[in-house]
C-alpha cells in the first residue's frame, strides 16, 4: 500500500473523499482533466506494458531477499549477488510501508462498474511521498493526493475533471518502537479543488490521520485510519464527516513477488443508509527494475461486501510506485 496508499487508499487520502454515495471512490483530486480524455489508449498500454514487463521478463529484475528464511539460501550465493538481494529486500519494505522515510511517486489507478447507470467510474491518482527530517528522532513524511475522475454512461457524453486535494502529514519516530512497532500521526487538509459536482465536497474538509505498521519475517502489515470534517460551510452547505480505514497485508514471496490485500473501507457518518462501503478483495505485485529505478506494481480486484445502492459491486486496483532510495 502503499500504501497506501495507500491508499489506495486509499491513499490514503484521498476529496480524495468523495464516497460511493456520490459515485466516486473516496480518494479523488487531480491533475488534468482534458490530458485524461485523449490518454485511454495510453493507459491501457502502460498496464499491459508494466504487467508484461514483471511478468514474462523476470530474469531482468534483481530478486528480493527475505530476512530470515532465506538467510541460509543467502550465504550460499556470491557475495555480490546476496547484497544486491539484501538490498532488493530493503526496497521492497519500504516501498510497502506508508511512512517509509524514502521519496517516491505513486500512480494509483481505480476502476469501478456503476450499477445504476450500467457505466464505468475511473479515478487515477498522483502521489508524490517527501520525507522531511526534523532531529534525529523524528521525520515529517508528506503524502500529496492528487486524483483525476472519469464517469462514462452509455449514450451519453462521458465527464472528467479533478476531484478534491488532500495533504497528509505524518509526524514518525525514525526508529520503530518497542516490538517493532512503526507509526505516523497528524492532521489532513482537504482542499475543494474539485471541477465538477460529484467529483468532490466544495468545502475544506481537516481531521486527523494514523498509520501503525509492523514488518516481521515474510509479513508486513498495518493499518491507516482517517476521520476528516468540513470546516464552514460551501455553496451547497452539506455538512461532511467522512472516515476512511485501510488495513493492509503483505507477503513477501521469492524473486521478488508478494501478495497483498489493501482494501479501503470508507463511512460517510451524515447518512442514514448506505453508510458504508466495504471492499474484500486482494492480488499481487512485484519490485521491478526500469534501468537503475525500483518500481513497485501490483493488482487488486475487490468484491464489495457493502455499498451504496447504485454503486458498483466490484472494483479493481492497479498501481505503479516509483522509488528513489538513498544512495
Amino acid at each position: 500500500m502503499k500504501e497506501f496508499q495507500t491508499h489506495s487508499t486509499v491513499s490514503v487520502s484521498q476529496g480524495y473523499y468523495r464516497y460511493a454515495t456520490e459515485h466516486l471512490h473516496h480518494r479523488c483530486s487531480t491533475v488534468v482533466a482534458g490530458l485524461f480524455r485523449c490518454s485511454s489508449q495510453i493507459r491501457s498500454a502502460l498496464w499491459i506494458l508494466a504487467v508484461g514487463i514483471s511478468v514474462f521478463c523476470p530474469g531482468a529484475v534483481p530478486a528480493r531477499a527475505q530476512e530470515s528464511s532465506y538467510a541460509t539460501e543467502s550465504t550460499q550465493q556470491p557475495l555480490g549477488t546476496a547484497k544486491s538481494e539484501q538490498e532488493s529486500s530493503d526496497i521492497a519494505k519500504a516501498a510497502q510501508n506508508p511512512i517509509a522515510n524514502m521519496f517516491s511517486v505513486t500512480v494509483d489507478n481505480y476502476f469501478y462498474r456503476q450499477g445504476m447507470y450500467t457505466g464505468n467510474e475511473y479515478a487515477q491518482e498522483i502521489k508524490p511521498v517527501v520525507p522531511i527530517p526534523l532531529s534525529k528522532d523524528w521525520v515529517l513524511v508528506t503524502q500529496t493526493i492528487i486524483p483525476l475522475i472519469h464517469i462514462s454512461v452509455p449514450g451519453m457524453t462521458g465527464t472528467s475533471g479533478l476531484g478534491n486535494i488532500q495533504e497528509s502529514l505524518f509526524f514518525s519516530p525514525t526508529k520503530a518502537g518497542p516490538g517493532g512497532i512503526i507509526w505516523g500521526a497528524g492532521p489532513a487538509i482537504v482542499a475543494p479543488t474539485a471541477t465538477f459536482g460529484i467529483s468532490g465536497n466544495d468545502e475544506w474538509s481537516l481531521g486527523p490521520n494514523f498509520v501503525v505498521l509492523k514488518s516481521q519475517g515474510h509479513w508486513l502489515y498495518g493499518s491507516l485510519a482517517q476521520n476528516v470534517w468540513s470546516v464552514g460551510a460551501g455553496r451547497i452547505g452539506l455538512a461532511l464527516n467522512q472516515m476512511l480505514l485501510q488495513p493492509f497485508v503483505n507477503y513477501n514471496l521469492p524473486h521478488g513477488w508478494y501478495l497483498v490485500s489493501s482494501p479501503i473501507i470508507t463511512a460517510d457518518w451524515e447518512l442514514e443508509n448506505g453508510r458504508w462501503f466495504v471492499p474484500v478483495g486482494g492480488g499481487a505485485g512485484k519490485i521491478v527494475h526500469f534501468g537503475k529505478l525500483p518500481v513497485n506494481i501490483y493488482g487488486q480486484v475487490f468484491r464489495n461486501a457493502e455499498y451504496p445502492s447504485g454503486s458498483s459491486k466490484w472494483s479493481a486496483r492497479f498501481e505503479m510506485q516509483f522509488l528513489f532510495p538513498k544512495r
